[in-house]
């Protein structure tokens, strides 16, 4: 799964959200490293409601614009779980091997591990 989509699935777990509020919370789980242009996150909303992940939660007008709210499905919920399972399965993974490695010692810093 691609950033994005994990970021666009999270960011929809709680609660649903509409596009601005989508992109807000997206740049906030990220802590700023992506931040996803309007055309981007629409053509991802229309690729995970094809594919069942997202739905309409609510469609409202607000200052005379169209507003869609949007929210997980129970497959998205799964496949947002499963993901999760993985990545901490890495993750898990990635730290018991540098452990096992243990501490390398770098010879640029003076001192290290002395």
């Amino acid at each position: 799964m691609q950033e994005p989509t994990l970021l666009l699935l999270t960011a929809l777990a709680d609660t649903p959200r509409h596009g601005y509020a989508l992109i807000q919370e997206i740049d906030a789980i990220s802590g700023g490293r992506v931040r996803m242009r309007t055309g981007t996150l629409y053509g991802a909303l229309d690729r995970l409601l094809q594919q069942g992940l997202i739905e309409v939660d609510r469609e409202e007008v607000v200052d005379g614009r169209a507003r869609r709210s949007y929210a997980l499905t129970g497959a998205g919920r799964q496949v947002l779980a499963a993901e999760a399972a993985r990545l901490r399965a890495v993750a898990a993974e990635a730290v018991r091997r540098m452990a096992a490695a243990g501490p390398k010692p770098n010879p640029r810093v003076r001192g290290a591990f002395a």
